[in-house]
C-alpha cells in the first residue's frame, strides 16, 4: 500500500494527454513496432528510475514493441484509468494497487491473463498472490511487487529495556512500559488509519465484512473486540497518544526513524526511508517481526501490493505486446533488480536471491509474509476503508465512542454493498 507519490498534479495531466491511448491510437505504422503505453503508478523518486531502466532493457531485446511510460501519482491512478478505460483511451498496461484489480475486472477493462504468455510463469508466483488477482475464477494481474504489515522495532531500544518482539498485544504493552522506564521513549506508536488497524481485526479472527457470506461484520462482537484492543494502545505508560492531525504518518515515521518512539507497526514500501533515519544508520538495528496476535491466538496484517494488468480495450497486437512486456517485468530477473535497487519485495520465491535477501529490510519481510491475509475477491473491498478511516479518527481523537462509530460505519459499508446483510 503505497503512500507519498512524488509527481505535480500538473506534469501528470499534461504527461497523461499526451500518452493515454492504447489500439489503435498509438499512431504505429505498419511496418514499424508496436508502441504500448504503461502507466506506472510507483514513486516517482524512490522507484520509478529502476522501471524506466527495465523499460529500456525490455525495447533493447524486443525491437517489435516501444513502451511510451507514464509515471501516474497513485492517488489519482484509479480514477484516472476508469475514466480513461470508460473512453477506451486506456494504457495498456497499469501498475495496478491489489485491490483495484478485481473492481476493473468486474468492468471488463482487464483482460484475463489465464494461458497467455503474461502468465506464462505462474508457477513462479506465491499461490496467495495469484489468488488476490483473480476474479470469478480468473486471474487479471500479475503480481508484480507485494507488501504485508509487520510490528518494526529498534533493536537497540529493546535491549537496553531487556524485552523482546511481542507475541501479543498484551506482551506489547507489558514491553512498552519497560522501554519507557529504561529508555525515556515511548515504546509504540499506533496509527488510526484503518488499514493499519485491520490486523486488529484478523487477531479476532474477523475483517468488516464475511464476502463469502455476504454479511457486514464491522460492529460485530469481534471487530468490536478488535477495534478495543487498537484503542487501548494510544492510553499507557510507554503509549504514544493517538495523532489525529492529516500529518500523522509523517510524524510517526520521523519519530520512528529517529529513535523517538521504539516501534510501530508499517510496510515495506518504507525500508528505504528507514534507512536514512538516524537510528537506522547501521541496518541490521531494524528489528521486523510478525504483528502480534489478537484474542484469538492468529497474527494477520493486509495483504497490499501492485499487479500489471492489461487493458481489454486495446486491440489484438497491443495485447500482445502488452503480454510480452508483463512476462518481462515480472521475471526472475526484473523482480531481482527491482528489490535491490527499490527495496521492495518480491513476488516469486527465486527473486529472493542471496544478494537481495542480504538487504536485512528485505530478509526481515519475506518472513513475515507468511502471515499476510489476502483479500477477497470482492470489487468494493478496498472501498470499505474510507468509511472506517473517518470514525477510527473521530473514535481515537474522544470525538465519539467506538459503539457509536462502528455503527456508523457499518452504515456507511452497507451503501457500498447493497447486497450484504447487516
Amino acid at each position: 500500500m503505497r503512500r507519498g507519490i512524488a509527481a505535480t498534479a500538473l506534469v501528470a495531466s499534461l504527461a497523461l494527454a499526451a500518452t493515454a491511448c492504447g489500439g489503435s491510437d498509438s499512431g504505429d505504422s505498419a511496418d514499424g513496432p508496436v508502441t504500448i503505453t504503461w502507466w506506472d503508478t510507483s514513486n516517482a523518486t524512490n522507484e520509478a528510475p529502476t522501471y524506466q531502466a527495465l523499460v529500456k532493457e525490455f525495447e533493447a531485446a524486443n525491437k517489435d514493441v516501444k513502451v511510451k511510460y507514464v509515471n501516474v501519482p497513485f492517488d489519482q491512478a484509479q480514477n484516472k484509468f476508469d475514466t480513461a478505460a470508460g473512453s477506451k483511451g486506456a494504457p495498456d498496461v497499469l501498475r495496478s494497487e491489489v485491490g483495484w484489480t478485481p473492481a476493473f475486472a468486474k468492468k471488463g477493462f482487464f483482460a484475463p491473463l489465464d494461458g497467455t504468455e503474461a502468465l506464462a510463469d505462474e508457477s513462479k508466483f506465491q499461490p496467495s498472490l495469484i489468488e488476490q488477482a483473480k476474479y470469478e475464477g480468473k486471474v487479471y494481474g500479475v503480481p508484480f511487487t507485494t507488501d504485508t504489515l509487520a510490528f518494526v522495532y529498534n533493536k537497540d531500544l529493546f535491549k537496553k529495556a531487556g524485552v523482546e518482539a511481542p507475541k501479543t498485544w498484551d506482551d506489547l504493552k507489558k514491553a512498552a512500559a519497560k522501554i519507557k522506564d529504561k529508555t525515556g521513549v515511548d515504546g509504540y506508536w499506533g496509527s488510526t488509519q484503518a488499514y493499519y488497524a485491520q490486523t486488529f481485526l484478523y487477531g479476532e479472527g474477523t475483517d468488516t465484512v464475511d464476502a463469502d457470506a455476504k454479511k457486514i461484520t464491522v460492529a460485530g462482537a469481534e471487530a468490536k473486540k478488535g477495534y478495543g484492543t487498537w484503542l487501548s494502545l494510544f492510553d499507557g505508560k510507554g503509549l504514544h497518544k493517538a495523532d489525529t492531525t492529516a500529518d500523522a504518518y509523517a510524524h510517526i515515521q520521523e519519530a520512528f526513524v529517529n529513535g523517538k518512539v521504539a516501534a510501530i507497526m508499517q510496510g515495506p514500501w518504507e525500508i528505504t526511508n528507514f534507512y536514512k533515519g538516524s537510528a537506522f544508520k547501521d541496518k541490521d538495528n531494524l528489528g521486523i517481526a510478525t504483528v502480534p496476535a489478537g484474542s484469538a491466538g492468529k497474527a494477520g496484517a493486509p495483504t497490499g501490493g501492485h499487479n500489471l494488468s492489461v487493458y481489454a480495450g486495446s486491440d489484438e497486437a497491443h495485447q500482445k505486446a502488452a503480454m510480452k512486456f508483463v512476462n518481462f517485468m515480472t521475471s526472475q530477473k526484473a523482480q531481482e533488480t527491482i528489490a535491490l535497487k527499490n527495496s521492495t519485495l518480491p513476488t516469486r520465491d527465486d527473486a529472493y536471491t542471496a544478494e537481495v535477501k542480504a538487504d536485512p529490510g528485505i530478509a526481515g519481510y519475506q518472513t513475515v509474509l507468511a502471515s499476510a491475509q489476502p483479500r477477497p475477491a470482492l470489487p468494493e473491498y478496498s472501498s470499505l476503508w474510507g468509511p472506517v478511516d473517518t470514525e477510527l479518527l473521530k473514535i481515537a481523537g474522544d470525538k465519539e465512542s467506538l459503539d457509536k462509530g462502528l455503527s456508523t460505519a457499518e452504515t456507511a459499508i452497507a451503501k457500498l454493498v447493497p447486497d450484504f446483510s447487516k
